[in-house]
């Protein structure tokens, strides 16, 4: 056995001081099978070693949580003896390398977190961050990662339902991929991963194990450079054929006694695995790694403990299952094999034929992974910028450019790649502010989305890391549904430079404040760190996603307006002298500028809006709305007439008119609602303590404002419509 030299524990990413704890916990050096596994496990990726002191913060209780972060997904209580399961989760870097496979696994990982824990998968999402379009590398990451997500869900069966998309300069060098799943379980029936009970047998179900994705999570805990192209072996390689059949096998021993607990590999493969599993139940490990099903040859402990290969399961059975849960899997053609056994050792003992190859504490490397309290200093505070500061350009140009610009342009290039209404359940389709999915054999509904503004969290973290949840609840609210819950992908730079870990810290103050405001705790989450290419780092960005009920599907808003002469009402304020430019989209396309203070949040305000929205989209009383966002007032009012090919006629005067059309003020909603009931409407808005103005009525081929024609919906749909598939054909 070679001796562990410096140069193989800093190839191994850990530092010298971490090194001189792995002696510490060993007691002895550790061979090369032994350091790879602390590896791993002390990754940035598994370990969360830079991010725990600040998620601790995060509210992660209400009487409808069921189970909060620590599981493989988060859970809630969605009434009628059911549970929504869901988490997001990155796999950036891997996507950056080969962006097929990267996005593919990336849907494949976190369809399987979501059911092991017992739940049908029923719908995914996604979060993605692209360079600027002029990169030359961006055409062919958008490509391929869009392929990736549509070719795994679309195969698995699964429908992708809901998204987002930002190009940025920032991300030129690393980009984001953020996938979700939503499941539906049998509250009386979730399956959990602490091990238990000892010589209980340890199971490997699924696919054959390949040197596919070894040192991932290394690889993932770590900046880029000129070198990153090479790391094409760190890339997982996915199979959602395999996965379907794993979900259905899963699904039936599910049906049984069988199940003590059951974790998927994930980062880490075998050793998160085991580890984590025997971890959370006190218990200790036995593993005969030969006995581990292979589809390469002359593979080592090193390569199977350590690799990624996807769409395979670790199970601990009730004893005298084996040959049930056997016939089983048979049935769906995966492997089986009973690997090894529980004990009370608190060890893990690795064999190779019969000879001992590992032999490690498991709580002092799974519970004692390092904790660093890492410096932070906060952003410092940009100036506000008035309506007076920004440059007023015609209204008309303005919205033509707007709403043709990559920020704001229409996605449908994009999800008609995907299948959005395999199961049959899709209620409300990608293009609206949440997909809602129906709660099968019932009327009643999830809705769902993913949000976030990097933009606003680089100007402020505190500030933008409210948003992200403010805007989140907006989306569900919108559609009608009661927000209930988060989930959270937390993609920054490197956390030991100060500043970056800065911003981490304002975003999760920011984010806890808007959860607790708004009772939407946190139930899962993810971190991805060292999103950072040569020293430039991404902007700050913390994903979220969310999802709420529908009582009644039938109720269900959306955005497109569904007549003529309908009242046009901004719920929330035309905001006028207030109206916020600083980095707004229009400052950036219109005037080229990225700069001053972000748009603040007041959650009172939100909190007032979202119950009003959602309580007259319950009684029927408004026929559309859209939550005002990217662009401002005069873009949502826009989106919502190309939605239902109805002009809108508009009245709003006063100075400092872009202020009011392209202000990107936090708290609104547009709504439409037939004339004979607008009385009410203001009336019921006026107890709610809720500002509501009438701006115009739809009807007409234009948009229209003080009486001045403006841009035809028939041109503004060109350029919305066209600006991504337009992107994509032309040559780089």
């Amino acid at each position: 056995m070679s001796a562990i030299t410096p140069e193989i524990v800093a190839q191994h990413g850990l530092s010298a001081d971490e090194y001189k704890l792995v002696l510490e916990i060993m007691g002895r050096e550790p061979n090369l099978t032994e350091l790879g596994i602390f590896s791993v496990m002390w990754s940035e990726h598994c370990s969360y070693k830079s991010s725990k002191k600040w998620l601790k913060t995060l509210p992660t209780k209400a009487p409808w949580v069921i189970c909060g972060p620590g599981e493989n997904a988060g859970i809630i209580d969605i009434g009628d003896g059911l549970a929504a399961v869901f988490k997001m989760e990155s796999h950036n870097h891997p996507s950056f390398i080969e962006p097929y496979q990267g996005a593919a696994t990336g849907v494949g990982g976190i369809l399987r977190d979501v059911f092991t824990m017992g739940a049908r998968p029923v719908a995914n999402l996604n979060a993605l961050r692209f360079g600027s379009p002029d990169h030359p590398k961006t055409r062919h990451l958008v490509s391929g990662v869009v392929a990736g997500i549509g070719g795994y869900g679309n195969c698995v069966g699964v429908p992708t339902v809901g998204g987002e998309v930002n190009f940025h300069s920032s991300y030129n060098g690393n980009i984001l991929v953020n996938a979700m799943t939503v499941g539906v379980a049998r509250a009386d029936n979730i399956f959990y991963s602490a091990a238990a009970g000892v010589g209980n047998p340890v199971v490997y179900v699924g696919s054959k194990t390949g040197r596919d994705g070894i040192h991932g999570a290394t690889m993932a805990s770590a900046e880029f450079n000129e070198d990153s192209e090479e790391k094409r072996p760190t890339v997982q390689v996915g199979d959602p054929f395999t996965e379907k059949l794993l979900i259905e096998a899963c699904m039936e021993l599910m049906a049984t006694d069988a199940i003590v607990a059951i974790q998927d590999m994930g980062a880490a493969g075998l050793t998160s695995s085991s580890f984590e599993m025997a971890s959370k139940g006190g218990m200790g490990v036995e593993l005969e790694l030969d006995k581990v099903p292979m589809r390469e040859v002359g593979m080592t402990p090193y390569e199977l403990m350590l690799s990624e290969s996807q769409e395979r399961m670790l199970i601990v059975l009730v004893p005298g299952k084996e040959e049930m849960a056997k016939a089983i899997f048979d049935k769906w053609e995966l492997d089986f094999a009973v690997i090894g056994t529980l004990t009370d050792s608190g060890r893990m003992v690795l064999k190779w034929h019969g000879e001992v190859v590992g032999d490690l504490p498991i709580d002092p490397l799974a519970a004692a992974s390092p904790e660093y309290d890492r410096p932070w200093e906060p952003t410092p505070a940009l100036p506000v910028l008035t309506p007076a500061d920004v440059e007023e350009k015609p209204w008309g140009e303005a919205l033509s450019t707007l709403i043709a610009s990559p920020d704001i342009a229409s996605r449908r290039w994009i999800y008609q790649q995907y299948d959005h209404m395999v199961m049959g359940d899709t209620a409300q389709r990608p293009g609206g502010d949440a997909g809602v999915v129906r709660l099968h054999g019932s009327n009643r509904a999830l809705a769902m989305t993913t949000d976030c503004t990097p933009r606003y969290v680089a100007a402020d973290p505190v500030e933008g890391g409210k948003q992200a949840v403010a805007e989140a609840y907006r989306n569900i609210s919108a559609v009608g549904g009661l927000p209930l819950a988060v989930t959270d992908n937390m993609n920054f730079g490197n956390p030991e430079k100060p500043r970056i870990m800065g911003q981490f810290v304002g975003a999760c103050q920011g984010m806890g404040e808007a959860c607790i405001a708004l009772d939407f705790p946190v139930v899962s989450g993810n971190v991805s760190l060292y999103n950072e290419t040569a020293g430039q780092p991404i902007l700050p960005t913390p994903a979220i996603g969310a999802v709420g009920t529908i009582e009644d599907v039938d109720t269900m808003a959306t955005v497109a307006f569904k007549g003529p002469g309908e009242s046009i009402v901004v719920l929330g304020g035309v905001a006028g002298e207030q109206g916020w430019l600083g980095q707004s989209l229009y400052l950036r396309e219109l005037c080229g500028r990225e700069e001053g203070a972000p748009p603040p949040v007041t959650l009172a305000v939100e909190r007032a809006a979202g119950d009003f929205v959602r309580a007259q989209i319950r009684a029927s009383k408004i026929t559309a709305c859209h939550d005002i966002a990217d662009g401002g007032l005069l873009v949502a009012v826009t989106e919502m007439a190309m939605a239902g090919d109805y002009g809108a006629m508009l009245a709003i005067e006063g100075p400092n008119l872009h202020a009011s059309l392209f202000g990107e003020n936090q708290g609104r909603y547009v709504v439409t609602v037939r004339e004979s009931l607008l009385p009410d409407l203001l009336a019921a808005a006026r107890a709610a303590g809720v500002e509501a103005q009438t701006i115009g009525t739809t009807g007409g081929f234009h948009i229209f404002l003080n009486g001045e024609q403006g841009p035809a919906l028939a041109d503004l749909r060109a350029g919305f419509e066209g600006w991504l598939p337009n992107y994509m054909a032309a040559e780089a």
